[in-house]
């Protein structure tokens, strides 16, 4: 089985990395295109062998990019298309459908409650998405949570498959070298106690409720936050005003060390944290959380899908609190007082092994393969 996988850009983000690891436990011939920005994550899956085309799209109008896209699935001669994000869903799936693809899936990896990847749900971004649903064979919800919000959009449930979001859980191991040597590499002092945020910094990720809890919490925690974003400048600005500038350090969305040179990866960073904290009100799945519990962290968050689905007693080192910096400061002081634990993976995190999620994902490619070919979309006609 050849597959295309169609998604909007490769920069450092979520549903990008999430790709990459998929595509390392599918067993199969697997094609990335990019319609935009091919990042560092292009640069890793080159680098894992996978083939990466990268369209060169313009923008959300540039509607070229629909007749060189199909000629490109055609020209592969692929059995299926999978897309990924919203730009891609919209554009990939007519493409496949005009160069006559026998199935084509997509995954809804950021659908929250009031936005898309960012992107206010108004009507018409609802019209849009809905329009260009139905001419898939199926959509992939990376939560249940995700997959209740597509049926209250009047997506047929039939049409809809779970698949979470899944983890490397032998990279994710907690390695008490690697934390004392990351934590000297950070200029961390000895004995802090260090709060991570791992996350896109963006305004609806909230982490600037992080900073001023930070604020009512003794001089010996520090905050370490790992990801870029255009809310950087803004986090460093409330961290002065809030006068823990000295004890926030931001990694940048490929992390650094003080004197330059590549910092470690994000399995070392967790590592070298205490706790997680997620003060975001609105999440698909809540991958950065699911990843700290693999590495046996206590984790205080606002909102997660991924725990919020299972049972309790499944991450009972989770605890989930309103996104409000006094209930942040106040549980991540009890998280500290209480005696810790062993870095050990919960059962959560074990749920979410990416060797799961990749057998599941081939159980809907089956399906939507064995689904007949329909026609084409009236009034288009292929390029």
């Amino acid at each position: 089985m050849r597959v295309l996988h169609v998604i909007t850009g490769l920069g450092v983000g979520g549903a990008e990395q999430q790709l990459r690891l998929l595509l390392r436990h599918l067993p199969l011939s697997c094609d990335v295109v990019t319609l935009t920005n091919p990042g560092p994550v292009a640069d890793g899956l080159l680098a894992d062998g996978v083939q990466v085309v990268h369209l060169g799209m313009g923008g959300n109008r540039d509607l070229g990019a629909l007749p060189r896209l199909a000629r490109l699935i055609r020209s592969g001669g692929y059995d299926l298309v999978h897309t990924h994000l919203y730009r891609a869903c919209v554009y990939g799936r007519l493409a496949a459908r005009l160069a006559g693809v026998r199935a084509i899936v997509a995954t809804e990896h950021s659908l929250g409650d009031s936005q898309m990847e960012g992107r206010p749900l108004t009507a018409g971004v609802r019209a849009l998405y809905r329009a260009g649903e139905r001419l898939g064979s199926a959509t992939v919800a990376v939560s249940p949570t995700v997959a209740g919000r597509l049926a209250r959009w009047g997506v047929p449930a039939p049409r809809i498959e779970v698949v979470p979001n899944g983890i490397d859980l032998d990279r994710f191991r907690f390695d008490p070298v690697a934390r004392h040597r990351t934590r000297r590499r950070l200029g961390l002092p000895d004995g802090a106690y260090v709060v991570g945020g791992v996350g896109r910094l963006s305004a609806g990720k909230r982490f600037d409720v992080l900073v001023r809890a930070l604020a009512r919490l003794p001089d010996d925690c520090w905050l370490l936050l790992v990801g870029g974003g255009p809310e950087e400048h803004r986090l460093r600005s409330t961290a002065r005003e809030a006068g823990v500038a000295d004890r926030v350090l931001l990694t940048g969305e490929r992390p650094y060390v003080p004197d330059g040179s590549p910092g470690p990866d994000l399995p070392s960073l967790a590592s070298a944290m205490d706790v997680l904290a997620s003060p975001s009100p609105e999440e698909a799945f809540g991958l950065a959380i699911v990843e700290g519990l693999a590495t046996g962290l206590p984790v205080v968050y606002a909102c997660c899908p991924a725990l919020q689905d299972l049972p309790p007693r499944a991450a009972p080192a989770a605890r989930r609190i309103p996104s409000d910096e006094a209930e942040f400061a106040r549980a991540l002081a009890e998280t500290r007082a209480a005696a810790p634990g062993t870095r050990a993976a919960p059962e959560a995190a074990r749920h979410y092994c990416i060797t799961r999620s990749a057998a599941q994902l081939m159980d809907v490619y089956a399906a939507a393969l064995a689904q007949p070919l329909s026609p084409a979309p009236q009034g288009v006609s292929s390029p």
